[in-house]
């Protein structure tokens, strides 16, 4: 392609996702993983509808397992989980835009939050300033709304846009691995009889042994995932949040009680994507690369990293002291103190997580 011609966004995106069909479906650069996870989903369900539950229909003692149309329509828990996984992977999770080079002394800015003001730290990778709950991946190399972890297991970032669908498949996936190994012990339970011994009952129901099995390790994962989600969503975190704030120590300002809650996250409109990644752009804005500053990246400690981004006080001008504008231009300079919060249409519109009713360390009325 010749380079003075515009180019789609997803072409000249700086993050590592990895795009495919035309740039409407994103991936994380470990895309790859999402193929063993559908290995590992698709395996044993096409085991466990093929032979275990054909099975079943010609054993069953009653007359509702023995028509096989019937019994084939126990494989629609898979299918659930295909579709889950298919719709996760097929929603773009919330990466935030990138802006233009420019230089920003400030490491963090003010934004009210529900009557509360909290602060928001500037990326130096993406040029923006983050909104209230987005934190920037590491592996992505984006920053992504409501950020709640990056999964390698199905190569995607969790977050804003996708994250009900996650739930959605963690929790299918142990609806499935309960169903199949319930089943796989009625498959045993009802042919025990056609062996003489335990060994022969063992050997000549191997799937279905193989099936237990399975299953019962799966569900220790998926299950146990299902279960932490379930809080987070009780009391509006995110796995982020849960590891680095610990807000059973402090005040969540998100939470809105548990009805609520579930109700915003499963029964709101989902926000349309910020980028759409087959626009064109312009040849210019194609290779700009990151001119700021990193200024305090290697003195902040971890805990002032955290009471930053909790609103607490920390010494700033300790960590953010006037920088050398040397080799930057007379125009980076003048823009200096004109740059506003950028990007993101949280930083630009009221925040409304919800009302808060207490007041959380490092929050202060307006």
């Amino acid at each position: 392609m010749d380079a003075t011609q515009p180019r789609r966004l997803y072409q000249v995106w700086k993050g590592s996702n990895r795009f495919f069909c035309g740039g409407k479906l994103i991936f994380g650069p470990d895309v790859a993983s999402l193929l063993i996870s559908a290995l590992l989903i698709a395996g044993p369900s096409v085991a466990f509808c093929s032979q275990v539950i054909s099975k079943i229909s010609t054993s069953g003692k009653n007359g509702s397992w023995r028509d096989r149309d019937q019994a084939h329509i126990l494989g629609f828990p898979a299918l659930i989980v295909a579709i889950a996984i298919t719709v996760l992977n097929c929603t773009i999770h919330g990466v935030g835009e990138r802006d233009n080079p420019s230089c920003t002394a400030s490491r963090t800015k003010e934004l009210t939050v529900n009557g509360f003001s909290v602060k928001v730290k500037f990326c130096d990778t993406c040029l923006l300033y983050r909104p209230p709950r987005a934190s920037h991946c590491s592996i992505c190399n984006n920053c992504v709304q409501r950020f709640d972890h990056h999964c390698p297991w199905v190569g995607q970032c969790i977050g804003l846009r996708n994250y009900r669908f996650f739930y959605l498949f963690i929790s299918s996936s142990t609806f499935l691995c309960i169903y199949v190994f319930t089943f796989s012990w009625l498959n045993i339970i009802g042919r025990k009889g056609h062996y003489g011994s335990i060994w022969k009952l063992m050997w000549g129901e191997i799937l279905s042994l193989f099936l237990i099995t399975y299953t019962f390790i799966a569900v220790w994962f998926v299950g146990g995932l299902t279960i932490f989600h379930t809080y987070l969503i009780c009391t509006n975190q995110t796995t982020y949040e849960n590891f680095r704030y610990r807000y059973e120590t402090k005040v969540n300002p998100y939470d809105k009680g548990i009805f609520r809650n579930f109700k915003s996250l499963f029964f709101s409109r989902i926000p349309p994507s910020m980028n759409n990644f087959r626009s064109w752009v312009p040849t210019e804005s194609a290779e700009a690369v990151p001119l700021t500053p990193k200024v305090g990246t290697d003195i902040t400690s971890h805990i002032e990293k955290i009471d930053m981004e909790m609103g607490n006080k920390v010494s700033i001008g300790s960590i953010t002291p006037d920088p050398d504008f040397g080799g930057f231009s007379d125009d980076l300079k003048k823009n200096r103190h004109d740059r506003d919060l950028l990007q993101f249409p949280t930083l630009q519109e009221p925040f409304t997580e919800g009302v808060v009713t207490g007041r959380a360390p490092g929050l202060k009325k307006q």
